[in-house]
């Protein structure tokens, strides 16, 4: 049976957040011995070479003009905001946590969708946000007690990676995945090594950490990838809540890779957050159900 557009987008969602969310896990690890900076640059030169040969393995022509493209260099610069502020949440802060956090991402892509592509947004997806927004505060506790500055940069992170996505969306079809991927990998490796120095110099690197970060360059690549083809196939109010399958693999990982056990607060937060973001989806299918209805009933001109 042939898969639709918004199916493949679908499982090239999924697959890119079990990548992100195992990267994330090997980054994590590590976090104790290396500088955010340096490991950026670390992985970010392992990626970069891999997909370099990978392009050349594809014959994927790797032209300069492409990667000029304005929407290229604005994707890139969100990347850049979505990596350094995630990362750095994510040495300080729990692992489920801040993948709780994230799960308001398809809230803030539907939200950025309606505000600057245009896409129709009533007000129970309105309503829904807002109580979706309402469930990321649950989870940081802005309050003396629960509050840590670090969820702020996870909330900055979430906004970066909504504003990749949407930008994502509107690059011609013609440029190649793997140009958008191999580009931003390069700056991501650029910008970490020029952090280095200013933000504590370089540190030693174990066999431990170079292990994990090979393995982690090899997963955000295809988590790149995977989530350029999803965002480039289907369409976004449909392919979105396949995000919440990460939160899976954070909690997993969180309690038995790094002893975590989720509090009240982050799992209400959680389930407030995924619902509104599961509302925003049935409400986006009725929509187009109703609208295909109405063309279908319409009399040919």
């Amino acid at each position: 049976m042939a898969w639709s557009e918004n199916s493949r987008g679908a499982l090239f969602m999924s697959l890119a957040m079990a990548a992100f969310t195992c990267n994330d896990a090997l980054v994590k690890s590590v976090t104790s011995e290396l500088s955010i900076p340096q490991i950026v640059a670390v992985r970010g030169v392992m990626a970069t070479v891999l997909i370099y040969c990978v392009a050349r393995y594809m014959g994927v022509t790797l032209s300069a003009k492409a990667v000029m493209h304005p929407l290229v260099l604005l994707r890139t610069l969100f990347e850049l905001g979505a990596t350094l502020s995630f990362l750095s949440a994510l040495a300080h802060i729990e692992f489920a946590a801040i993948s709780s956090i994230m799960q308001a991402l398809p809230l803030a892509v539907t939200l950025g969708a309606a505000l600057f592509l245009g896409e129709p947004v009533g007000w129970r997806r309105w309503t829904a946000i807002g109580i979706g927004f309402l469930g990321v505060l649950i989870i940081i506790r802005p309050g003396p007690e629960g509050f840590t500055p670090a969820a702020v940069l996870a909330v900055i992170a979430c906004c970066c990676t909504a504003c990749r996505d949407l930008t994502t969306k509107r690059i011609q079809a013609d440029i190649p995945s793997l140009t958008v991927t191999l580009f931003t990998s390069l700056a991501n490796t650029i910008l970490g090594a020029i952090l280095i120095v200013p933000m504590g110099g370089w540190q030693p690197v174990s066999t431990y950490a170079l292990g994990h970060l090979a393995i982690a360059s090899v997963m955000v690549f295809a988590g790149y990838q995977a989530v350029i083809q999803s965002m480039r196939t289907g369409e976004i109010s449909f392919i979105a809540p396949f995000r919440y399958t990460g939160l899976l693999w954070a909690l997993a990982i969180g309690i038995f890779a790094f002893g975590e056990r989720p509090n009240a607060y982050m799992l209400v937060g959680a389930a407030v957050v995924i619902g509104s973001g599961l509302y925003t989806f049935y409400r986006e299918r009725k929509r187009q159900g109703i609208t295909t209805g109405k063309a279908a009933a319409a009399p040919p001109a």
